[in-house]
């Protein structure tokens, strides 16, 4: 009898239903990709209008710099309650009301809002995409086994830095055009989040690996043997998860149990992180406010130019995020542990970014452009860090651990606006009549203001990438509670 007459027909079951589980995992991931970019594009628009906005509107650089911290204000309130929410309903559902969301709040400023309506819905926007990072996550972990996380996860990611990429052009086309002008480009993007939220209410799924198949498969009492993946993840180990092999936790990462999240917060790991995380929220929060005026002012370029040009940071980190998610992929298949892969290369890039910062001020024109340019791109590659620890929990666990450092990390975003325009309204800078581009000494002082803040974000970011190449150790932690609280209680 030949190999494939020899095939039991629940073999061929098995591959068939394998197969198609595997190309919806894909086609999720997709979508959440998708999500990322209409997220980010999200943020990118209002620096993308700042001139146009700021002369229309009749703010000052300050004022303009609050409205952009506003857009955090209830991020981190909101990443954190969906977060822990999320360990208990269908995270599938939590992504279709994020989008929903962010479509309808942008409607009100194609429709003539003012610098109030602006603040408004800036604040309730960032309220409603707080979770979308951890959310997305914790949604794609459920579609793929622990080993093979770390790759879906930096894709991603990618999304978050092709949403400027992507979006930057379009809009700066729907700006720059007569008959449509700034308002226009926040009408567009309400239209896009709405088209995203039918295809997800088509398409999205919670996945097998997800928290949610774990409560179904746990009320089913099926031996070991014949269970499915899921099944096989809620069955209790019998030691401990981490033991001190390499890759220990990579293999045995959805065998952990439940522990004191307290526990997991206090910790040194996740203090680095949170660190780090903040200095990634400060680039990402000066890029998506205040990146297009400083290429337009001091750079002098076109509103066309600045539309490309400020896609530039995006594509370095997109490039990031690939090569060091395929890089963790590639050295957690090896046995490397979960610190090496990723911890330490999240460390070591947000060094580089911190040099490439400390730099700039020393620097003019097109090379200020490329200091720039590398640093904040580098800056992008905040998703690892949640993806990082999210191997210290069990599945129940992660939104709320990811969500938690999302939300307090977020406080980097707060700052940026609102620092960079206190230190430009404190070198002096004043913003020109509407339709007339800053003189040279405003130019000058603009630039003064924002080296200021480079030079500050460059020694922080240097700093926070040695404690995460030193403390970022999921490995340890997750051995360190499940020895202390899960298996002694």
């Amino acid at each position: 009898m030949s190999t494939s007459e020899q095939i039991q027909p629940h073999t061929l079951r098995a591959a068939v239903k394998h197969g198609k589980m595997n190309r919806r995992a894909w086609v999720v991931t997709f979508l959440l990709v998708i999500f990322q970019i209409i997220n980010f594009a999200d943020k990118a628009v209002l620096g993308l209008v700042a001139d146009s906005a700021i002369k229309d509107l009749g703010l000052t650089a300050g004022q303009f710099g609050f409205i952009g911290s506003a857009f955090f204000f209830l991020f981190a309130i909101a990443a954190v309650a969906v977060g822990f929410l999320a360990g208990k309903v269908p995270t599938r559902w939590i992504l279709l009301t994020m989008g929903i969301s962010w479509a309808v709040l942008q409607f009100p400023m194609l429709f003539g809002g003012g610098a109030a309506v602006l603040l408004v819905t800036r604040i309730l926007l960032g309220g409603a995409e707080g979770p979308a990072t951890p959310i997305s996550l914790q949604h794609v972990h459920g579609w793929f086994p622990a080993k093979e996380r770390g790759f879906p996860s930096s894709i991603i990611a990618v999304g978050s830095t092709l949403g400027p990429i992507i979006a930057a052009p379009i809009l700066a086309g729907i700006i720059a055009h007569p008959d449509l002008g700034w308002r226009w480009a926040f009408g567009f993007l309400g239209i896009a989040g709405l088209a995203w939220s039918v295809l997800w209410f088509l398409l999205g799924r919670d996945g097998p690996y997800s928290h949610i198949a774990k409560k179904h498969a746990g009320a089913e009492a099926a031996p070991a043997t014949d269970s499915t993946p899921a099944q096989r993840e809620v069955q209790r180990p019998k030691a401990p998860a981490a033991t001190g092999r390499s890759g220990s936790i990579t293999e045995r990462a959805d065998l952990l149990k439940i522990v004191p999240i307290r526990r997991v917060l206090g910790s040194r790991m996740f203090l680095a992180a949170v660190l780090a995380g903040a200095g990634c929220f400060w680039a990402q929060g000066f890029l998506t406010t205040w990146s297009p005026k400083y290429l337009g002012s001091v750079v002098a370029l076109s509103p066309e130019m600045i539309g490309l040009v400020s896609t530039f940071p995006w594509v370095i980190g997109a490039l990031a995020l690939l090569v060091l998610g395929y890089a963790s992929r590639l050295l957690m298949r090896r046995g490397v542990t979960v610190r090496w892969a990723m911890g330490a290369l999240f460390g070591v890039s947000l060094l580089v970014s911190g040099i490439c910062f400390t730099v700039l001020p020393h620097l003019h024109g097109y090379a200020a452009v490329t200091a720039l340019t590398l640093g904040a791109g580098l800056a992008m590659i905040y998703p690892l860090a949640p993806t990082a620890i999210a191997f210290c929990v069990c599945s129940r666990q992660r939104a709320a651990i990811m969500a938690t450092l999302t939300g307090l990390a977020s406080i980097g975003g707060v700052i940026a606006p609102a620092m960079v325009g206190m230190l430009m309204d404190r070198a002096g800078y004043v913003p020109g009549p509407k339709g007339m581009r800053d003189s040279a000494e405003m130019a000058s002082l603009l630039a003064q203001g924002m080296n200021s803040s480079f030079a500050m974000i460059g020694v922080y970011l240097i700093v926070v990438g040695i404690i995460c190449v030193l403390l970022l150790n999921p490995d340890r932690t997750a051995e360190r509670l499940q020895t202390r609280f899960a298996f002694n209680g």
